[in-house]
């Protein structure tokens, strides 16, 4: 399963890359507000220290003008993903960007067929909403289980994006239904690394080292 940071923090991104962790990164409107620049300035910055897709969402509501800023985001840089809403105007945006060759990220999906029409517009990836299912007592892993086995009937090359993730368990668990991604906050990424167990098992590791005098 590939890593995606959901994140517009140059910094944090930065760190991840150089760690080998994310193959890409996922931002929205709420993101780029909380960094506080212009957005093409943004996703310029990210695309120059990863090569991974970079999503970028139009803010247009109609097909034709998100056509028009989805061909803007996609100028800034070869590894831009054009985000679009998952509504009929989306989804046009969405056939009519992938036929010209761009990458396209279908997002707040919250059912299976929904999920099925992002496929059969060509959307390069779908976004599902986990935590925000479980959040009105809907199970969001079910609706991961339920569009892997539809893509894989019937064989579309759209990949599940794994998104809303709220705690490990979801990263776990996406990856055992084979979700093609995941797209975590910094955070969680690094929780990722950590158990209690290893933190014990290196301290003891660390102690009789030090009894031994040596060093390396």
């Amino acid at each position: 399963m590939k890593f995606f940071v959901d994140t517009a923090d140059i910094a944090d991104i930065k760190e991840l890359s150089e760690a080998g962790l994310i193959d890409g990164v996922t931002t929205n409107p709420s993101l780029i507000m909380k960094a506080n620049r212009p957005m093409t300035e943004i996703i310029a910055d990210i695309c120059k220290v990863t090569d991974g897709p970079v999503s970028a969402e139009v803010a247009a509501t109609d097909a034709a003008e998100m056509i028009r800023e989805g061909k803007v985001l996609a100028a800034i840089a070869d590894n831009v993903c054009i985000k679009l809403p998952l509504t009929l105007d989306g989804l046009k945006a969405c056939k009519h960007l992938t036929d010209e060759g761009h990458q396209t990220n279908v997002t707040l999906c919250f059912s299976a067929t929904q999920a099925l029409l992002a496929a059969k517009a060509g959307a390069t990836y779908v976004s599902p909403f986990i935590g925000r299912l479980d959040d009105i007592n809907i199970d969001g892993m079910q609706l991961i289980a339920d569009i892997r086995r539809i893509f894989d009937n019937y064989e579309f090359d759209t990949q599940i994006l794994a998104a809303s993730i709220r705690t490990l368990n979801h990263v776990r668990e996406a990856a055992l239904i084979g979700a093609d991604v995941a797209t975590v906050p910094p955070a969680t990424l690094r929780s990722l690394v950590k158990h209690p167990l290893t933190d014990k098992g290196l301290e003891t590791f660390l102690a009789d080292w030090k009894k031994t005098g040596q060093t390396i």
